[in-house]
């Protein structure tokens, strides 16, 4: 598609059904001023690559915060998501299953891990073996992380999303650190739920539909967030990200992501 087309679509994104007179809402990236950004090389890359970016609330100038580096995304790739902004009427559309992580922009949520407390200001959900997050289209706590002791057993049931993969899966690091993407926070059945940053358990292996790391990076990651700055996550594939980054205020790739 041209460029200029797919300019006035992703405006068109941003813009729906406004009555006369109203303000034109704000592009997703205007308040925030912290950005992990992860680009891919194609809708189908099971790979990408991941840089932070933050800016002064007095500047609109983003800025590389520490080195880019590798993760691992969804095991058939990426489809567009729902949330902060992404498009709808274009190109693949995630749905529960589908093992594409989403894409677009989207709010950062709490941070959850198997230790009692980390080193982040972020809020954070420690997990034990009774929490588990919902991945049922038909659950009442589709796309919700639960404890099974407050929502009884029966609740939790059919869920594949133990939070404490550990206990439930022969020691598994993968939860271990992580933090929610918040996709489908509507919670729209069938639209894609439990989507987060989390380990890798190893190198490189692709995902059900999260992005992945190595521990140094996420701990890193954890660390550097702050619950105060709007925080946003961004996955696109590259030729997305090219046609999106004006209209969207998108940071402009730098180093290792050209």
């Amino acid at each position: 598609m041209l460029p200029l087309l797919r300019t006035a679509l992703a405006v068109t994104a941003l813009a729906t059904a406004l009555p006369a007179g109203a303000l034109t809402p704000l592009p997703p990236m205007a308040r925030s001023l912290q950005a992990i950004v992860v680009v891919t090389d194609s809708w189908d890359a099971t790979q990408g690559r991941l840089q932070a970016y933050e800016r002064r609330s007095s500047d609109d100038t983003w800025r590389p915060h520490g080195p880019a580096f590798t993760v691992a995304v969804g095991r058939e790739g990426s489809a567009w998501g729902v949330g902060r902004a992404s498009l709808h009427n274009q190109g693949p559309q995630k749905t529960e299953g589908d093992g594409r992580s989403p894409a677009g922009v989207f709010d950062i949520g709490p941070a959850f891990g198997y230790a009692p407390t980390i080193a982040s200001a972020m809020p954070y959900l420690p997990m034990t073996a009774s929490h588990y997050c919902m991945d049922v289209p038909a659950s009442r706590y589709y796309n919700r992380i639960v404890d099974a002791a407050d929502v009884g057993t029966a609740a939790v049931e059919g869920s594949t999303e133990p939070m404490r993969l550990d206990l439930h899966n022969k020691g598994d690091v993968r939860y271990r650190e992580g933090f929610v993407i918040e996709h489908n926070s509507s919670r729209r059945p069938g639209k894609g739920s439990c989507i987060f940053a989390h380990l890798w358990r190893k190198p490189g292996e692709a995902t059900a539909g999260c992005t992945a790391m190595g521990p140094r990076h996420m701990t890193a990651l954890l660390a550097w967030l702050k619950p105060d700055t709007r925080a946003v996550f961004v996955l696109l594939p590259r030729t997305e990200y090219d046609n999106l980054q004006g209209p969207w205020q998108l940071p402009a790739l730098t180093g290792a992501l050209r």
